[in-house]
């Protein structure tokens, strides 16, 4: 991976916007479907990887990257970031069955740090390519998901009444 490293003023204020809006993206989905962690924490996730990411590239000299001093930052990010998902994720036993719930907001979380960590590299294009992608999978999975479910629950109902 070729970490960039800002060329002035604007450039960092660039990095760090484009996380903050790209995060605040994702969020705006949570945030509608009135789910615990949204706008604002997604956005703050993404804003504070892109910091991390940055910091570390300009520690560095300019032209001179040292990989191992951002691969440890990344790591410690997305380590970071993970006990964030995992507060968002609950079980809870319902009448029938145990439930998970926050799945899906965790791993958005989670996302957004990446895409975070990406504004902050430079990598423009990677992160505006997964952005894209999570906003198909957040706003098309969802009824994807219920026909699945649907179709499946029907086979499974007729599986049941006609026996073995």
């Amino acid at each position: 991976m070729e970490f960039v490293h800002p060329s002035g003023v604007a450039d960092l204020v660039m990095r760090l916007s484009a996380a903050t809006a790209i995060g605040g993206l994702i969020g705006v989905d949570r945030e509608a479907r009135g789910k615990p962690a949204g706008l604002r924490t997604h956005a703050l996730v993404s804003l504070g990887a892109a910091l991390v990411t940055l910091v570390t590239i300009r520690l560095t000299e300019p032209g001179t990257v040292d990989a191992n001093a951002i691969s440890r930052a990344i790591q410690g990010i997305v380590a970071g970031v993970g006990f964030l998902g995992a507060g968002a994720i609950l079980k809870t036993n319902g009448t029938d069955t145990e439930m998970v719930q926050g799945l899906t907001t965790a791993a958005t979380i989670w996302l957004v740090a990446s895409l975070g960590i990406a504004c902050g590299a430079g990598q423009w294009f990677a992160g505006l390519i997964a952005v894209g992608f999570a906003l198909v999978i957040l706003i098309v999975g969802g009824p994807i998901e219920g026909l699945v479910h649907r179709l499946f629950r029907k086979r499974r109902e007729r599986d049941t009444t006609t026996g073995p």
